[in-house]
Formats: C-alpha cells, sequence, structure tokens
C-alpha cells in the first residue's frame, strides 16, 4: 500500500512539473513585437529567348527526319558563328496523321532551335538569318541570373534598413528605448518567366526576312524580411 502510494506521489509530481514546464512554455513574452517588410523593384528584363523551328510532312518518316535533321544541322552551323548568342536543339517530334478511316495517311516532323542572348540586335539578326531554314515560333523575355542576384542584394539592404526603423518606431511608440532582434527571416521571390509571344508565320521564305525589333518588358523583383524583435527599457 505504501509503495502504491508513493508511485501515485511520485506521477502527481511528475506531472505537476511537467504542467508548469508547459505553463511556462507557452507563457507569452511581454514586449515582443512581430514586423515585416518589404522592397520592390521593376527591372528590365535583359534576357531574349527566340524559339525557331522547321516542319516536314510526308508519307516517308526516314526522309523526314533525314530532311528535318539536315535543316537543323545547317541552323546550328549559322548559327554557332554568332558568338552573342547562346544556341541549343529544343523538342523534336515525329507523328502520324490519320484519315478518317483511322489509317495512316500522312507522317509530320518538327524540330527546333532555341537562341538566347543579351544581345537583342545580335539576336534579331541571327533569327532573320536562320529564316531560310527555320520559322520563328516565339519569342519570350527573361531577367539574367546575374541581373536577379544584383537588384535582390541592393533591395535586401533596403528591406533590412526598413525593418530596423519600423522596430525602432515602433519600440518608442510603445515607450521603449530600442530593441533587439528575436528571430528574422530574409525572403526573395523568383521573377516568374513571361508566356512566349508568338509570332510564327505560315511558311519559311527562302530569303533572309528582315531583321525584327526586340523590346523586352519588366520584371518584379521583390525582397520580403519578416521576425520579430523585443522591444527594451
Amino acid at each position: 500500500m505504501k509503495l502504491k502510494s508513493a508511485a501515485a506521489a511520485l506521477l502527481l509530481a511528475a506531472a505537476g512539473a511537467a504542467h508548469a514546464q508547459a505553463g511556462e512554455f507557452h507563457a507569452p513574452v511581454a514586449g515582443v513585437l512581430s514586423l515585416d517588410a518589404q522592397a520592390t523593384a521593376d527591372v528590365p528584363q535583359d534576357t531574349v529567348h527566340i524559339t525557331m523551328f522547321a516542319e516536314q510532312q510526308g508519307s516517308d518518316p526516314a526522309a523526314i527526319s533525314a530532311a528535318l535533321n539536315r535543316k537543323a544541322a545547317d541552323a546550328v552551323k549559322i548559327a554557332k558563328a554568332q558568338t552573342d548568342v547562346d544556341v541549343q536543339t529544343g523538342n523534336v517530334s515525329l507523328y502520324p496523321t490519320s484519315d478518317r478511316d483511322g489509317r495512316i495517311s500522312a507522317w509530320r516532323g518538327r524540330t527546333e532551335l532555341l537562341l538566347k542572348s543579351k544581345d537583342f540586335p545580335a539576336a534579331s539578326r541571327l533569327a532573320s538569318q536562320l529564316s531560310g531554314q527555320m520559322q520563328i515560333g516565339g519569342v519570350s523575355f527573361s531577367l539574367s541570373r546575374e541581373a536577379q542576384r544584383a537588384t535582390q542584394a541592393k533591395l535586401t539592404e533596403q528591406a533590412i534598413a526598413s525593418f530596423r526603423e519600423q522596430a525602432q518606431s515602433n519600440a518608442r511608440a510603445f515607450g521603449y528605448g530600442g530593441y533587439t532582434i528575436r528571430q528574422v527571416q530574409v525572403g526573395q521571390n523568383a521573377p516568374i518567366m513571361p508566356r512566349q509571344y508568338m509570332v510564327m508565320s505560315a511558311m519559311a521564305d527562302k530569303a533572309a526576312a528582315p531583321a525584327m525589333p526586340l523590346e523586352g518588358g519588366k520584371a518584379q523583383v521583390t525582397v520580403t524580411v519578416s521576425g520579430s524583435v523585443q522591444m527594451t527599457r
């Protein structure tokens, strides 16, 4: 009986201690202020992306593939001579088309070449040179990683300065003399890749088409600083 009483007492003591600790853990801390600060900038998109493509249709899939491969090889050879434009092959597809009875009536193939550059005039000239082999399927613009990082670095300084200014002014408004930072987080958004503009023509011309003007828009870059501070006397 004594052993049971002693065990019960120990359990009650442990439960009381756990309850006390839980109470201390959840107890609100006085003088804590939660804050958010944000800095945003609209930055010109400095990179252009141009999708070139060639299509072929016929009854012989092997002949279609061979023809598309020749066009792609010729286009890559021309593109590689332009050092200011990055070039890479894109999607390649070959698929059958069927008649109303479900039988294969023809084959259709497509190959793509992707151009990327910070030099808009050079990219436009290259697209014009390639128009004899390929069509322009679409154009889009983006912010380069270097420009994004440089902008984020500046905005981070601005957002942190705003966070500190808010902390100090709010602390004084509440009758405190200053503050110490309890915890803080810095978040940066990734600019969304814009939708590609379709500028596809009906057929590729034998002669080079005139260079098209290229003008990128702007990408919004945002840095957010959030956290809490302990106001001090």
